[in-house]
């Protein structure tokens, strides 16, 4: 029976960290960068990421660890990270890459501060990186194709004499690997170990791509670490990922090399109090229990296998053309405001896809009888509507989208309020970040929405701030992972 260990983190009798690890050809030589560029500076690497305020991240996207599933942006490691950021109080942004070795030449280079793939921890990488303390250990597996007739072998002894168990079957076969990937260097050794050949082609597909192929016959072999052959088996029943190909391995994060690392050390303590905690189990069930994974897969609205966030995104897509806005920030607004349902009703009588108020639906001419289609129609004419009403001041394309997101939740008013107060107290009116939205979160205090200038008075001006970042926040990762 195959086994996969576990270190400190997460102690659970079954696999709990699903990470594919991806490696292709890319400009970065871990052989010949200098471990002597990474000296450490006057501060720590936790003491710039805290002045800076955001976390940058690199997640492999894959069906696991990042995802966009019916419009919301999901994956065990991106959730992971997640916690981990508001642990610290920090912005998560995160990066997805072509590659692991792109994703080391950005962290070499100060440009991620984590890599959070599950990477294999080797001598020629620790001197460059720290690493983590073990997420878990696992070893390569061999993936290979059942037989045509499986479901009718009657015992399991008969099923394993067609199927390929000991590295010294493998003499002579062709193995797909994915290209610049370990698996071809494991396979190296062990063509040596047997003393015969075994045919290695570079692959430029990704793990799962390759799985696939092999499931539906068009290559015989690949390679895959057992944690992530193993989930993807219970996508594709025509596979079996059972025989071991390599010893047990360390997977771990990878952060940048510093004297003093103190980013490690917060690392490692929150893994460790967070394996234990109601929350990381219930991540683990979450991603790893009962049949939710499968359903998640195969359903149209998952960016790996789907590719579409709504039903309604052919719409959404002419109505953002139509008011010059990229269709998936318009599509992160209706997440926001309804999770893509038509029917919703607020506590406050807003309604349908775009939560317009009544008297915007009366203003537009429709009414809650209106088709779903109309529905986003008539939010993105109120979207210009609120566009005329913004100060032409504000020309920066980004602080203007901020602007009309603020008036959308909140109402023209207020935010032409929070414009004054932001004016009045020696900041820039026509800056929403750190200027305008200081004052629209605390327009709920006396203090500020009895100030003279003030013409619209109290307002629930954390909701809106929150709003404006949720929405820019979810289109970041749609833009990551749905094309445009």
């Amino acid at each position: 029976m195959i086994r996969i260990e576990y270190q400190a983190f997460f102690k659970l009798p079954t696999l709990f960290i699903i990470i594919q690890l991806v490696l292709s050809c890319s400009r970065f030589d871990l052989k010949q960068a200098e471990p002597e560029q990474l000296q450490t500076a006057s501060e720590s690497n936790l003491d710039r990421i805290l002045q800076k305020g955001s976390l940058d991240v690199i997640i492999d996207y894959n069906s696991v660890d990042y995802f966009i599933y019916r419009g919301q942006p999901m994956g065990f490691q991106y959730e992971m990270m997640d916690y981990f950021a508001k642990e610290m109080g920090l912005k998560l942004k995160i990066h997805v890459v072509e590659s692991l070795d792109e994703a080391f030449s950005k962290l070499y280079n100060g440009k991620a501060d984590i890599v959070a793939m599950g990477i294999t921890v080797t001598s020629e990488r620790r001197r460059l990186f720290d690493f983590t303390d073990p997420l878990l250990i696992t070893r390569q597996v061999l993936v290979q194709k059942l037989p045509k007739d499986w479901r009718r072998i009657s015992t399991r002894n008969e099923l394993e004499t067609r199927l390929i168990r000991t590295s010294l079957e493998l003499a002579g076969k062709t193995i797909h690997v994915q290209a610049a990937s370990v698996f071809r260097k494991r396979l190296e050794v062990l063509a040596d170990e047997i003393g015969d050949t075994i045919m290695i082609i570079d692959d430029n597909r990704d793990v799962e791509e390759l799985i696939e192929a092999v499931s539906d016959g068009q290559i015989e072999f690949t390679v895959a670490d057992e944690h992530m052959a193993l989930v993807l088996e219970s996508f594709y029943d025509e596979i079996d990922v059972r025989t071991p190909l390599s010893f047990p391995q360390k997977i771990s994060w990878a952060v940048g090399k510093e004297q003093n690392n103190e980013l490690l050390l917060e690392i490692n303590k929150w893994l460790a109090e967070f394996s234990v905690s109601v929350s990381g189990r219930m991540l683990y069930d979450k991603y790893f229990s009962g049949s939710r994974i499968i359903s998640r897969r195969r359903s149209d609205y998952h960016s790996m296998t789907g590719g579409r966030l709504s039903p309604y995104d052919g719409i959404i897509r002419v109505v953002a053309g139509e008011i010059g806005w990229d269709w998936r920030l318009l599509a992160s607004l209706i997440y926001q405001e309804s999770e893509f349902k038509p029917d919703v009703v607020s506590w406050a009588g807003a309604y349908g896809l775009m939560q317009l108020m009544p008297v915007v639906m009366e203003q537009f001419g429709i009414d809650s009888m209106a088709s779903p289609e109309d529905q986003i129609k008539v939010g993105g004419r109120f979207i210009q509507y609120l566009d005329l009403q913004i100060p032409e001041s504000i020309t920066e394309p980004e602080e203007r989208i901020k602007f009309i997101l603020a008036s959308y939740n909140s109402g023209i008013g207020h935010v032409l309020d929070a414009r004054r107060l932001a004016k009045k107290y020696n900041k820039n009116p026509d800056i929403w970040t750190d200027h305008v939205d200081f004052f629209m979160q605390n327009k709920s205090k006396p203090a500020f929405y009895r100030d003279p200038v003030v013409y619209y008075g109290y307002a629930r001006g954390e909701e809106t701030h929150r709003f404006v970042v949720d929405v820019l926040e979810r289109y970041s990762h749609y833009k990551n992972l749905i094309p445009d």
